[in-house]
């Protein structure tokens, strides 16, 4: 069955760093579009980037410059590298994979103490 298992996940200070991954199983991984969005409390889910199988990125304005977006087909891995980490960036972070199908992983928190 498809599973896509995030890690990397935790507490840090502001102005900190931290690193997610997302482990994908059971799906043509290069063939997706692959991506990390996240989810505060009390709020939609929103996109944080994305990866399509080209390689092409796309960001939400408040991580461009802060936050970047990695894939390795051959370990059907995606990762996402987060600087300058601000609370406002505390929330669920989720993997996601859209090709014809959409898929969730279980979600990873972050969180981002000032």
């Amino acid at each position: 069955q498809v599973q896509l298992v995030e890690s990397g996940g935790g507490l840090v200070q502001a102005g900190g760093s931290l690193r997610l991954s997302c482990a994908a199983s059971g799906i043509l991984f290069n063939k997706y579009t692959v991506g990390w969005y996240r989810q505060a409390p009390g709020k939609e889910r929103e996109l944080v980037a994305r990866i399509s199988s080209g390689g092409s990125t796309n960001y939400a304005d408040s991580v461009k410059g802060r936050f970047t977006i990695s894939r390795d087909n051959a370990k059907n891995t995606v990762d996402l590298q987060m600087n300058s980490l601000a609370p406002e960036d505390t929330a669920v972070y989720y993997c996601n994979a859209i090709w014809f199908s959409t898929y969730w992983g279980q979600g990873t928190q972050v969180t981002v103490s000032s």
